[in-house]
């Protein structure tokens, strides 16, 4: 794919402060139902300001800025200025503890951070290197460091159009990782902008989208979607608030464009069936009269009867729910790729999907299925390596280029690409057979009781399951006198042991569900800021209950 300095992102978000100074560009919500907009004429402004005030100190060119803050317009705002003062960003999740603050800062040797929106400031703010330069948004928590918008009052804007070099470094990623320390993704502007100029040539993105920001930023799968893009496109960006104005902020945005995590695409439909049973809307859809009527509201419930596109990316979803999606009128489509490619592998394109796999290539990208069944890309946006580690560079690719992605695939006759699961999170039972866990737990994630699952058991005769019942039905427990509803679950349950048992070979039949209480979060730990699960958190949190759970030789178990 050729690339030049003009197609480059921040080449291009100069164009629209040219051309279309005026239009509004981002949206940021400021607490009280007050919005704030920025036109892409102030967008420019603000960004060449703060990047006068980061030359002024004197930083070697190429030296890394750190940005740790939720979802924002001075996220985009900060890493323009980062670019056109000649830097490299290191975007840190909000979510992280003191430690792997600091750890992230010394190893990129950053030298300053942008401060922004945060819940847990008082935690992170522990982890912070002493003496490192900070700079403050206006929606941070309250600390005595410079504030944004003083700065740029009184600095003026830096001259002309800076532009970096294809081959520059833009940015490092700085993996969630669901296992180990982070490892630090190195991309430069030209796999950056040829994974947007890819998606670009298959979805005809234009300035009229509209998508809504609440993923977090410091993800591959949100810088792609939301910020790269839309500095390329010149489409409308929407800030989400918080989980509580979350259903206004979709109303508010109405977005063209919608993209979430398998965990939010469960929790939308389990919402929807809180209202609606499955049964009840069943009978509405088959009623030619008042089907389109009952899609129509469903999504307008939703916040996306508008979404020309919606995709699901960051982790395996079921075939089921992508199915149910589509019963209401919504393409739900699912994208697949990660950190080390910039987020450019695989997606299902409109008309062409099959339910269970993650699409077709996208322009530029070749996989290949090793002999021992690992998924192999070779992508215009694979990264250049891994910060600081060359060693771990050159053990992530094979000796033709190829990144070893660590999930197990295979192909159909059309290229369509099939996750079977991750080359290390096959266990062998103690007859000997290899399980993979996530085939499995799609099946068991498809039932409306649940909302995640873990499959286990490594040394043991048959696998077995624990699952984490949907909010609305640990909310019902919380409030039942009597044990009905518990006998309502279990007979549920058994019936979903029953179908999952005849669906799979016999040495990977389940041998019990537990129903576990623990809530899985990102915040205790359960769960990586993109809320895919830390299979070995869950395995160390319960592995001294097993061997009680299979001596009990019940189907369903309650783990109280």
């Amino acid at each position: 794919m050729h690339i030049d300095s003009s197609d480059l992102v921040l080449q291009r978000a100069y164009r629209w402060g040219s051309e279309r100074g005026s239009a509004v560009y981002m949206t940021q919500p400021m607490g009280g139902g007050a919005v704030r907009d920025y036109t892409w004429s102030r967008t420019i402004d603000e960004a060449r300001r703060m990047a006068r005030h980061l030359q002024s100190l004197g930083f070697e060119k190429g030296s890394r800025i750190a940005i740790v803050s939720k979802n924002c317009a001075h996220f985009v705002l900060s890493e323009l200025a980062i670019w056109m003062a000649g830097y490299v960003s290191v975007a840190i999740y909000p979510t992280v503890n003191a430690k792997t603050i600091r750890y992230i800062v010394e190893h990129s040797e950053s030298k300053l951070l942008f401060v922004g929106k945060l819940d847990t400031w008082d935690e992170l703010k522990q982890g912070v290197p002493e003496g490192l330069p900070c700079i403050s948004y206006p929606l941070s928590p309250k600390n005595d460091f410079p504030m944004w918008d003083d700065i740029i009052a009184k600095t003026e804007p830096i001259a002309g159009n800076p532009t970096r070099e294809p081959d520059e470094m833009a940015l490092i990623l700085y993996t969630s990782g669901s296992t180990g320390q982070p490892k630090g993704v190195e991309h430069t502007f030209r796999t950056i902008t040829s994974s947007v100029k890819g998606g670009q040539e298959v979805f005809k993105f234009s300035p009229n989208d509209r998508v809504l920001s609440y993923l977090p930023l410091a993800h591959v799968f949100e810088r792609l979607v939301v910020e790269t893009i839309s500095l390329y496109v010149g489409f409308r960006v929407y800030f989400a608030e918080s989980l509580d104005t979350f259903v206004k902020d979709v109303q508010r945005a109405r977005p063209t464009l919608f993209h979430s995590v398998p965990r939010l695409w469960v929790k939308f439909q389990q919402g929807v069936l809180a209202k609606m049973p499955q049964k009840k809307l069943n009978t509405l859809l088959r009623i030619p009269i008042l089907s389109g009527i009952v899609k129509k509201k469903i999504l307008t419930g939703l916040g996306l009867e508008q979404a020309r596109m919606a995709v699901s990316g960051s982790a395996p979803i079921a075939p089921e729910l992508i199915q149910w999606y589509r019963d209401l009128g919504l393409e739900l489509l699912e994208g697949y790729a990660m950190s080390e490619n910039f987020a450019y592998s695989h997606v299902s394109k409109p008309g062409k999907a099959r339910v269970g796999y993650v699409g077709n290539t996208m322009p530029g990208v070749d996989c290949k299925i090793s002999p021992e069944g690992e998924v192999l890309i070779k992508s215009p946006g694979n990264m250049t390596g891994y910060h600081r580690e060359p060693e771990l560079t050159k053990a992530a690719f094979t000796e033709d280029g190829y990144l070893k992605t660590g999930d197990r695939g295979e192909l159909d006759s059309e290229g369509r690409l099939k996750i079977t699961g991750r080359v290390k999170e096959l266990f062998k039972t103690s007859k000997g057979k290899y399980v993979a866990p996530v085939p499995i737990e799609n099946l068991i994630n498809a039932h409306t009781h649940i909302e995640m699952s873990c499959v286990m058991g490594s040394g043991q005769p048959q696998p077995f399951a624990l699952i984490m019942l949907s909010e609305t039905l640990r909310k019902q427990l919380k409030g039942a006198s009597d044990g009905s509803l518990r006998g309502e679950i279990e007979g549920a349950i058994n019936d979903l042991v029953s179908r999952v048992n005849k669906e799979v070979e016999e040495w990977e039949q389940l041998q019990c569900i537990v129903i576990v209480q623990d809530e899985w979060a990102i915040e205790n730990g359960f769960l990586t800021p993109t809320m895919k699960l830390k299979r070995d958190v869950v395995e160390k949190a319960y592995s001294g209950n097993i061997d009680t759970w299979y001596g009990k030789r019940k189907t369903v178990i309650w783990h109280d």
